[in-house]
């Protein structure tokens, strides 16, 4: 992704009201309105912004002051969690995407997986996790906790990547605590949206993987940032980038879902 693409990324996040608190799958802006959150920060937030055992390992392990980027037995806890959700990899884990990951992401050889989707790992070598953690991106790669899968089999990747980096234990807790959360929760996978399905069904510009959802072609970034304003206005956050894709919530109301129907019906691009 290009510099001007990357900023306009930004400008596009930045369009959205300030945010004062965040509940399960809908955000609550300054002023008092309620959206309803279909980015989930990038993916990190999957499990919405409010899981409680998350957040109280968050809290535990913070207030034991394990803020600082020092060893600890958490890194073995997280990679542990990992092999549990994706048995036949191993892990590497940074701070941010090395040098190299990011050129092998670009070309293609490393793929990101994310849980809860309908397309099966199994045939990917090199993968880049998506999982509940407290992130922020950069050219839609995950800085704060990246995490590099490369199938024990065919494990030539991990020659060419630096070793794991040193992370704060508040993260790799937290992080653990949302891995084993994911686990336990396959019905994640199957949120009740019937108005959406069959809007989702009726508009060809949309293709559905899971909870995630993508566009057919990829739009130019005007006609992003058109879809952007479109579902603000109407009461839902999209990604900033159209690298990621638009994540269902784990329920909504059946007003909620009608609108979100109506809008994915009225998609179009010029």
């Amino acid at each position: 992704m290009t510099t001007t693409e990357n900023t306009l990324n930004l400008a596009l996040l930045r369009q959205a009201p300030q945010i004062l608190r965040a509940r399960g799958f809908r955000l609550y802006t300054k002023c008092g309105r309620r959206l309803i959150d279909l980015w989930l920060n990038g993916g990190a937030a999957v499990l919405g912004h409010t899981p409680p055992n998350f957040l109280r390992e968050l809290k535990n392990t913070a207030s034991r002051g394990l803020y600082a980027p020092l060893p600890h037995f958490y890194e073995r806890r997280y990679i542990k969690a990992l092999s549990a959700l994706l048995p036949d990899y191993s892990f590497r884990l940074y701070a941010a995407p090395p040098q190299k990951l990011a050129e092998l992401y670009s070309s293609g050889k490393v793929k990101t997986w994310r849980p809860f989707s309908s397309c099966s790992p199994l045939n990917d070598h090199y993968l880049l996790l998506v999982l509940p953690g407290i992130l922020t991106w950069r050219d839609s790669l995950p800085l704060g906790l990246c995490v590099a899968a490369c199938s024990i089999e065919n494990d030539q990747m991990f020659l060419q990547l630096p070793s794991n980096d040193i992370l704060p234990p508040v993260l790799l807790a937290a992080a653990a605590r949302g891995v084993y959360d994911l686990i336990a929760s396959p019905m994640r996978a199957k949120p009740v949206l019937p108005r959406t399905f069959k809007a989702l069904h009726a508009n060809p510009l949309w293709k559905r993987r899971g909870i995630y959802l993508y566009l057919n072609n990829t739009p130019s970034l005007d006609d992003w940032a058109a879809l952007n304003k479109k579902f603000l206005e109407a009461g839902f956050l999209i990604p900033p980038s159209p690298l990621h894709p638009v994540i269902l919530p784990g329920e909504l109301s059946q007003g909620e879902d009608a609108k979100l129907a109506k809008i994915l019906l009225e998609t179009t691009f010029t």
